[in-house]
């Protein structure tokens, strides 16, 4: 290892680190526009000059230069600060003064380190430039005369989204950056340049003009718009959540979060249940919680054992956990989450998880993709497959053929398949040190987890497990471990003809599945389930209570509440501990500590955050499978009851799904 001199201080740098990296080592703070940890290095900005020894006398970019043995560095000469100085004073000759009316204002990196190595005046008397503003769809606003040319956004685009439509034209003063031909961003990442844009040329469209920074409080929470189990910050203003932005995690999301996560947002106060509602002579009329209650209290005691329990895709551990109580004290086990019809085995949680870690996903040199369209199902596994792919990894996939952003051989779309791969798939499988098997919804609504299952014998390497099921509910793995999956799925509940069936949550659910039943819907927007129940009782949404979830890993995580609900909605779980004080079968939980508690005694894996530990014992299953695949997801935006009513997910889909043209208004 390299040991190089900062400041006076000697330290041993990895080999093939930059000096840029060497001086974050010692504790250096290191100006920089271009240069992302996530991105390949461009070295355009300047504004990470050092002074390095031996070498030119001369400042030098540290993004691009290596570190080597016995260099000497400085980064407080009086050298560095000029030459930072000057770099500065150029990138702010032909940059507007829009700080007080730009929404990156408080937030921007040129903001702070003009302040911090700018000089105190400007030399400069010239007219400024202007550059005309793009159009980049629904998500990114832009204000190109602001922009310095960093080339983040066209390097995020072709690196990590796989979506190369950014780039750069003209030279000199004339350059731009713009999206070709200027069309929408077709990308479901590209909220995430607004996040890459040090400067306040690219932003959040949306949020645009909506709050400042420092009037929002920061909650960490748990995404639930995929199963990934994106880590977020809710920034909230007063009692209305403003925005989310993605934490940091690089064992789950890295800094990145997709379209549908950031900017649903809208929908939390549009389109909500905040008061009780009774279905009386066919129509819905308002009603008291008291009423409501007494309603809800008299069908249990009235169907006794005869009750089910239907679990949402976006519910939290602690909902399903209290309602499955509810029903252990009526005497019945009929619960399930899969509201789609899904029906396959769950005797082995280890069998129906993605065993694979995350982050190792970018080391696997060889990937079967069956019955999946990830980018769409899962966008933050795709970012990783992506890294894999761009290192090398061949990826095989069984399927309709879709863009997944990276070069793929589609092997057909019969799940005879798996049987027996092409000869070219299956020894690059079986020569593979990593290979990675992903199994989608559409592989498990075709009923071929065991035909996948017979197939594992070369992605089980060693301590290396690549046979992978990728679920698209975030309440999914949570929901097994709790029980909420029936042998024969939501048919058998059918079967059994429950007299009263809670939605909790459940949106997804076709009506006419329990048309003979009293349905008691418990959740926070006015979607279909809302639409076909008899008693709808307003809950929570995911950002006003606390929760559990459990990504498609098994790792356990907790999110917290950001703001309260609506009106007179409650969260989930007081409305099930209510309502059993009136049967007289009180749950034994007065709050949630105490409910977290009762669940963990049942449950204990769900009391420690972290990838729980599911051993590897899968069943023995029909290894047959066969018959074309479909995937479940038609629209990327649409795809849950907040989705559904949010007008920015709407907008996206029109436009990026459907085709719409939207005319825009010259500014």
């Amino acid at each position: 290892m390299p040991k190089v001199t900062v400041d006076g201080v000697e330290i041993e740098v990895p080999l093939g680190a930059t000096v840029l990296q060497a001086c974050e080592l010692a504790g250096k703070e290191i100006p920089r526009f271009c240069y992302h940890e996530r991105l390949s290095i461009a070295g355009n900005c300047r504004m990470c000059l050092v002074e390095v020894a031996p070498g030119p006398p001369k400042p030098q970019a540290s993004c691009a230069l290596p570190a080597a043995d016995g260099q000497i560095i400085r980064t407080d000469s009086a050298m560095v600060k000029k030459a930072r100085e000057g770099v500065m004073e150029f990138l702010l000759i032909n940059h507007p003064l829009d700080c007080p009316i730009c929404d990156q204002g408080g937030e921007c990196d040129l903001q702070d380190q003009a302040m911090a190595y700018g000089r105190g005046s400007s030399r400069y008397d010239e007219n400024k430039r202007a550059v005309d503003d793009k159009y980049m769809g629904p998500i990114v606003k832009t204000a190109m005369t602001r922009c310095i040319q960093c080339t983040r956004c066209v390097r995020f685009s072709e690196e990590v989204a796989g979506t190369p439509e950014m780039g750069m034209l003209f030279r000199g003063e004339d350059a731009q950056i713009t999206s070709y031909l200027e069309k929408a961003l077709q990308s479901e990442l590209s909220g995430n340049l607004v996040d890459l844009c040090p400067v306040g040329a690219l932003l959040s469209k949306p949020y645009s003009f909506e709050a400042r920074p420092w009037e929002l409080k920061r909650v960490p929470g748990i995404d639930v718009m995929d199963a990934v189990g994106t880590n977020i910050r809710m920034d909230v203003r007063g009692r209305q959540l403003m925005r989310i932005l993605p934490r940091i995690n690089d064992a789950v999301n890295e800094e990145w979060a997709h379209d549908k996560t950031r900017h649903h947002v809208d929908a939390l106060v549009r389109g909500r249940l905040d008061r009780t509602w009774v279905r009386e002579k066919g129509k819905l009329r308002e009603a008291s919680w008291g009423e409501a209650l007494d309603v809800f209290a008299k069908q249990l005691t009235k169907t006794g054992k005869s009750v089910a329990a239907i679990a949402g895709d976006l519910l939290d551990a602690e909902t399903m956990y209290a309602a499955k109580a509810l029903l252990a004290g009526q005497g019945s086990s009929l619960l399930e989450g899969r509201q789609t019809g899904l029906e396959y085995d769950v005797t082995s949680l280890g069998a129906v998880r993605f065993n694979t870690p995350l982050a190792e996903l970018e080391n696997a040199d060889a990937i079967l993709l069956v019955g999946s369209n990830v980018r769409w199902e899962a966008p933050l596994v795709n970012t990783r497959l992506r890294k894999a792919a761009r290192r090398g990894a061949k990826v095989f996939a069984i399927g309709p053929e879709v863009d997944l952003s990276y070069p793929v051989e589609w092997l057909g779309d019969d799940l005879a398949l798996l049987d027996k791969l092409p000869k070219a798939a299956a020894d690059a499988i079986g020569n593979a040190k990593k290979p990675v098997m992903i199994v989608g919804p559409g592989a498990l609504g075709a009923g071929a987890l065991g035909a996948a299952l017979a197939a594992t014998v070369p992605f089980i390497k060693g301590d290396w497990n690549g046979f992978n099921v990728l679920h698209i509910a975030a309440s999914r793995m949570a929901g097994l471990m709790l029980g909420y999956a029936q042998k024969g799925g939501i048919a058998y509940i059918e079967k059994a003809k429950p007299e009263l069936v809670l939605l909790l949550g459940a949106d997804e659910v076709p009506a006419a599945n329990f048309s003979n039943a009293f349905k008691v819907y418990i959740g926070h927007h006015g979607d279909a389930g809302a639409a076909q129940a008899d008693l709808v009782l307003p809950g929570a949404a995911y950002s006003e209570k606390h929760g559990t979830w459990v990504n498609i890993e098994g790792r356990v995580q907790r999110g917290e509440r950001a703001t309260f609900p609506p009106g007179d909605a409650r969260e989930d779980w007081t409305i099930l501990r209510a309502v059993s004080d009136l049967i007289g079968r009180p749950l034994p939980f007065d709050d949630l500590g105490q409910l977290r508690a009762a669940m963990v005694a049942e449950v204990p894996a769900l009391g420690q955050e972290g990838i729980v530990d599911m051993p590897w014992s899968p069943p023995q299953l029909d290894a047959k499978a066969s018959g074309p695949v479909a995937y479940p997801i038609k629209d990327f935006y649409l795809t849950n009851a907040i989705c559904r009513a949010s007008p920015t997910m709407q907008r996206c889909s029109e436009e990026l799904v459907h085709g719409v043209d939207y005319a825009e208004a010259a500014e």
